[in-house]
């Protein structure tokens, strides 16, 4: 028996030691490949930008974070920035002679489109050329595609562009058959976040807004397309209501491409216009590129990312405890004379919001505070910037939904009549269950909790209405929880200029008096391997699975773990 347990042990311990030494030996070689490789670019390059990788706003810096745990596939994402910087890069670089859009593969969002598009309108005030081909091309791809000057199609390929579409579920039978209540208090008649618990359509008010917002949207996109294919407006929207896109001769026939070929056809007609072409990777050429000489005035670019909690935050999730630092740490660097703050967020929990803002404050009284929106800046996610100095935004950024709402669930039905499970308390004080949501709210719990409800969306609206120089009663007018575009956003007085990161630090730069600076950007990435174990967890794949493809289900509970009173606009909004 003693020798049985001795054998056990032995292979407990060789089992660990091999693990160790094969996590070892990975580490290793993707330390080893992750190295730069010297790379020589031809004179006769073109720049192929292909989008396989994920456009991120901020990537965590650990290689492990890209790794699958559950089958160890290896995804690699692209800062958004970094794109940029490249794009900008080789528009002044002699060997870059043009740029080659592979849009087969394509997850760009609507506003990193608008500032890819942006940059690349920039490229080609050189001379340079864009071409683009696809096998097909989904309404994203071609909105960027757009912007080429010769759009190349597969023969048997065709133009997805249908207009875009809203999609919300509702699930309040599925919490009623589980006998699961939620009980929602909010203030703003167009805050919907809380509706999909509520009902199961869509209200009158958030309906209206929906369509409002998407056709700013959409009607942006057709604008630019319209511009740059010299199509009219009128003959955009004829196609898009017909479905006169869905074949490469259609497509062509109405001008939305220039030339129906296969990859191999294409690859010779560049070869034609520049003899002994070679195609240089984003990564190639981004490793090429010499680091920007060192200036010791900074701007530092802060990313919030992702849903607000108090806390830790990560790279795709703002914790107020780790933003204020961030904030805090930028605002006492003397070598740091300007802060942009880029936000990409549809809010979170109203204390955390109003911990950063508070930040913010301090912050603004030592240098110029810039806002800088992405995709979404709503809620919380535009509470926190509304004191900026200045505010930008994208033409197709989702901001605004100034408004404030409360969820406790009641599992009183599930419990006693689904499970037969019973719970009784015992109290110290009249309602020291209140929370425990194993019973409904009363009344005076229910006005209780309205009233603190009411007064948080004051304070909101206070906020923006000192920050952006309006009423209370404006604010409040163009509040109530209503999203906006930010085409619309500019119109109303929620922001000041249509434009991106760039233009927000070069508007840093100049309120800052400064005309030579670096850009540092905060968080700062962590040692790559500080938090293997954290990636590797299947806990955290989840959680980041769900995140990523928004199922709507996972947010049935999804605000029993936080605080209870809320600024976030809605979670399930699918737009195609």
């Amino acid at each position: 028996m003693k020798k049985f347990f001795s054998n056990i042990f032995s292979s407990i311990i060789a089992l660990i030691v091999f693990s160790f030494i094969s996590i070892a030996s990975t580490i290793f070689i993707i330390a080893i490949l992750s190295q730069d490789a010297v790379v020589s670019i031809s004179d006769q390059s073109i720049l192929k930008l292909d989008f396989n990788e994920s456009v991120v706003e901020r990537s965590s810096g650990n290689p492990f974070g890209e790794i699958n745990p559950m089958d160890f596939s290896f995804t690699k994402t692209t800062e958004l920035s970094s794109l940029i910087k490249v794009i900008d890069r080789a528009k002044d670089d002699k060997r870059i002679k043009g740029i080659y859009l592979d849009l087969s593969s394509f997850s760009l969002g609507l506003s990193q489109v608008e500032e890819i598009r942006s940059k690349l309108q920039d490229f080609k005030s050189t001379g340079k050329f864009i071409y683009s081909y696809s096998e097909t091309y989904s309404q994203m791809s071609y909105y960027l595609a757009s912007i080429s000057d010769k759009i190349f199609l597969n023969p048997e390929g065709y133009v997805e562009l249908n207009g875009i579409s809203a999609g919300v579920m509702f699930f309040k039978e599925l919490l009623d058959k589980a006998g699961l209540e939620a009980q929602i208090i909010r203030h703003g008649k167009f805050k919907s976040a809380v509706e999909p618990y509520m009902y199961n359509s869509m209200s009158e008010e958030n309906r209206f807004q929906l369509e409002k917002m998407l056709n700013s949207l959409m009607d942006k996109i057709i604008s630019d397309i319209s511009l740059s294919r010299k199509i009219s407006i009128q003959s955009i929207n004829y196609a898009m209501n017909n479905l006169s896109l869905n074949n490469a001769a259609k497509c062509k026939e109405l001008s939305f491409i220039d030339y129906i070929t296969y990859e191999d056809e294409f690859k010779s007609y560049i070869n034609e216009e520049i003899l002994d072409y070679e195609f240089t990777s984003f990564a190639d050429y981004e490793n090429s590129l010499k680091p920007d000489l060192f200036i010791e005035d900074k701007i530092a670019v802060i990313y919030a990312n992702g849903p607000i909690n108090t806390g830790k935050g990560t790279y795709n999730a703002i914790g107020s405890e780790s933003l204020v630092e961030d904030i805090n740490s930028a605002a006492n660097d003397k070598s740091i004379k300007a802060i942009v703050l880029r936000i990409n967020s549809p809010g979170g929990s109203a204390l955390a919001s109003d911990i950063i803002l508070r930040e913010v404050e301090l912050a603004k009284k030592k240098k110029k505070i810039i806002v800088s929106m992405g995709e979404y800046a709503a809620s919380g996610g535009y509470y926190i910037g509304c004191i900026a100095d200045k505010i930008y935004a994208n033409s197709n950024t989702i901001t605004g939904s100034i408004g404030v709402f409360g969820v406790i669930l009641n599992t009183k039905s599930l419990l006693n009549d689904k499970l037969g499970v019973y719970v009784d308390t015992v109290n110290t004080h009249k309602y020291s269950d209140m929370f425990s949501g194993t019973r409904p709210l009363t009344n005076f719990e229910k006005g209780v909790v309205q009233n603190s409800v009411k007064e948080v969306y004051n304070t909101f609206i206070s906020h923006v209405s000192k920050g952006r120089n309006l009423s209370k009663e404006d604010v409040d007018k163009i509040g109530q929880g209503r999203v906006w575009s930010g085409i619309h956003a500019k119109e109303i007085g929620l922001v000041d200029e249509i434009g991106g990161l760039e233009e927000a630090i070069t508007a840093a730069a100049q309120l800052s008096a400064l005309e030579k600076y670096t850009v540092i950007e905060y968080p700062l990435k962590d040692d790559p391997f500080a938090d293997i174990l954290m990636d590797f967890s299947v806990s955290s794949y989840l959680n980041n699975e769900f995140r990523k493809i928004g199922i709507p289900i996972a947010n049935i509970g999804l605000y029993d773990d936080l605080d209870y009173i809320q600024t976030r606009m809605m979670m399930i909004l699918d737009l195609n």
